[in-house]
């Protein structure tokens, strides 16, 4: 059954829309109160009604798009399958969302000096859980069964999020254009190394 937004509901939805918008195409610093209110076609009392400043519009928005990330890229941690099946399934449900949700989970490490104290943390705790620790367990479970030679599960799931992040560039489009391309890549690398041969993801 489909739910009705409230009135209130759907102001809030378009202010996080128009923020998402401009923060990813600008510098947050750049990115004024008066913009969002424009881009949302609200006033800006209307705004501070339901968001007290542009922090706390710029966490809400961050912390509600990286919980539902966590509850998406879960579904790949928790599946069967080999560490390889699940890291490739986590990251074509990455690639495979709209490119501004892709940007969006670039922004922690661009604005996180922006932020100090208990925001920082929030936002840091936050990226955390959605993305590299998720590829962290899966990496671990994957040293245990002998997939993976031993090491250090952080330090790799940090380099596996780090390989992720190179393909979802401009420059990226243009080489390889396809989520299986990236995917082949990113995976391919991972597991392989730069001397082998692609596979374009497969086995």
């Amino acid at each position: 059954m489909t739910q009705t937004l409230t009135k209130s509901e759907a102001t809030s939805g378009r202010i996080i829309a128009a923020a998402r918008t401009l923060f990813v195409a600008r510098n947050y610093a750049d990115v004024t109160t008066d913009m969002i209110a424009r881009t949302a076609e609200v006033t800006k009392g209307g705004l501070y009604h339901h968001f007290p400043s542009k922090e706390r519009l710029y966490l809400s928005m961050m912390l509600d798009d990286l919980e539902r990330k966590r509850l998406l890229f879960e579904k790949a941690t928790t599946s069967p399958g080999s560490c390889r099946d699940r890291l490739s399934r986590l990251t074509r449900d990455f690639l495979e969302l709209p490119r501004e949700d892709r940007e969006l989970t670039r922004l922690v490490r661009r604005d996180i000096n922006t932020f100090s104290g208990e925001e920082r943390d929030l936002l840091v705790r936050a990226y955390q859980r959605a993305l590299p620790e998720q590829v962290e367990t899966i990496i671990d479970e994957g040293i245990k069964n002998g997939e993976l030679a031993p090491g250090d599960a952080r330090i790799l799931s940090w380099s596996f999020v780090a390989l992720v992040e190179v393909v979802i560039g401009e420059y990226a489009d243009h080489v390889y254009g396809s989520t299986q391309a990236r995917l082949g890549h990113v995976v391919d690398l991972f597991f392989d190394g730069a001397g082998t041969p692609p596979t374009g993801g497969t086995l």
